[in-house]
């Protein structure tokens, strides 16, 4: 990428990123991908669970609901056709009291709300029947959540947008900007600072996104939502877990509690749980050991079996919340010109879990939220 403008300009190279990117040059867009990083999808793309969610938890009508659902199928036609690794292993929410069982049905009855109709609830006999190391009182079957390998759809994306013309630009800093006539101006640094002239900006930046947005002058302060970091952290179990499926206690406002997936050798991990970080502190990615404790009270409450010594640190992620502790989880924000006035220009704000479910669709929208622009 030598050139100084550009009809549209991606910045992050994620798996949101990708999608978008994807997304824009399918649509017969001109693309250039700026990334922070060396390399595609390192920072959140690489540090989550890699599940494929169905969409149960999230408020009807909702983007993360009506994203989830839609790019989950997405997700799984996309992934057969390309030859992506993933399976649809299914999970299980479980109550491990009958002090649960109201909020159980309440998830329940929030996933059909939401047009997860193959969520089905599971007496305690019939659960045992499917995972006889689970203790439980009941549970819900979600068949339509899977796993995916993050990485590999991460270069899927990247594959299909550079065959449709899209360029890729590593270790490029978008340091600033600023709204001019006709286009956006992007100030990049690195080995080859540059001035990008774009007619459109995708700001897909990830836990950096508000930052961003706060650095382009022209956009108001009032649309640029306030940064919240959550670190989750993950234990790996040593030997082999007795399931075949993941499964989830119910969750809280932060997450959806500490559970229990699989990747796809059958290899079994447990997180992440829930440290908000202060306002301005380095990120350290660092698993503290001393967490180990609170997780294996976690794990016992439906697994009582779980042997002592058998967590070991794995690695850990960082969510990028735009609520902070104590307020109601926030919904994705995509926010077109309609929403702040800037023509040309899309930030994606909060795009934490279900983002990878959800990137197809996440793409798609912001293709329509631009339009000619």
């Amino acid at each position: 990428m030598t050139g100084e403008a550009v009809d549209a300009v991606v910045v992050g190279a994620g798996v949101v990123g990708l999608a978008v990117a994807r997304a824009l040059a399918l649509a017969g867009r001109e693309v250039a991908v700026v990334e922070r990083e060396t390399a595609i999808g390192t920072v959140t793309s690489a540090r989550n669970s890699e599940v494929i969610h169905a969409g149960l938890y999230y408020p009807s009508g909702s983007l993360k609901a009506r994203l989830a659902v839609r790019g989950r199928e997405q997700l799984y036609a996309y992934c057969a056709e390309r030859g992506v690794a993933h399976r649809r292993c299914g999970k299980l929410i479980v109550a491990t009291d009958a002090g649960q069982l109201d909020a159980l049905r309440a998830l329940q009855a929030q996933a059909h709300a939401n047009g997860v109709a193959d969520v089905r609830w599971l007496e305690r006999d019939e659960l045992l029947a499917m995972e006889p190391a689970l203790h439980a009182v009941a549970a819900l079957h979600s068949p339509s959540t899977g796993i995916v390998d993050s990485h590999a759809l991460m270069l899927a994306l990247q594959g299909d947008a550079e065959r449709c013309g899209a360029v890729l630009a590593f270790a490029s800093p978008v340091l600033g900007g600023r709204v001019v006539a006709g286009g956006i101006e992007l100030d990049v640094g690195g080995d080859a600072p540059m001035t990008l002239r774009a007619r459109a900006v995708v700001n897909a930046a990830g836990l950096d996104a508000p930052a961003l947005a706060a650095r382009l002058a022209g956009l108001d302060a009032q649309h640029v939502p306030h940064a919240h970091f959550c670190k989750g952290s993950y234990f790996a179990l040593t030997g082999k877990a007795p399931f075949s499926r993941l499964v989830y206690p119910l969750h809280d406002a932060a997450g959806l509690g500490v559970h229990l997936t699989l990747d796809l050798a059958g290899q079994a991990r447990f997180g992440p749980d829930t440290e908000w970080l202060p306002d301005g502190a380095p990120i350290d990615y660092r698993v503290d050991p001393a967490r180990r404790n609170a997780f294996y009270a976690a794990i016992r409450r439906y697994w009582p079996a779980l042997p002592d010594g058998a967590l070991q640190p794995a690695y850990s992620g960082v969510r990028p919340k735009i609520a902070g502790p104590g307020e109601p989880a926030a919904d994705f924000v995509i926010a077109g010109p309609a929403d702040h006035g800037v023509p040309g220009l899309v930030n994606l704000f909060g795009i934490e879990s279900p983002g990878l479910t959800a990137c197809l669709a996440i793409g798609d929208e912001v293709v329509a939220r631009l339009g000619a622009a």
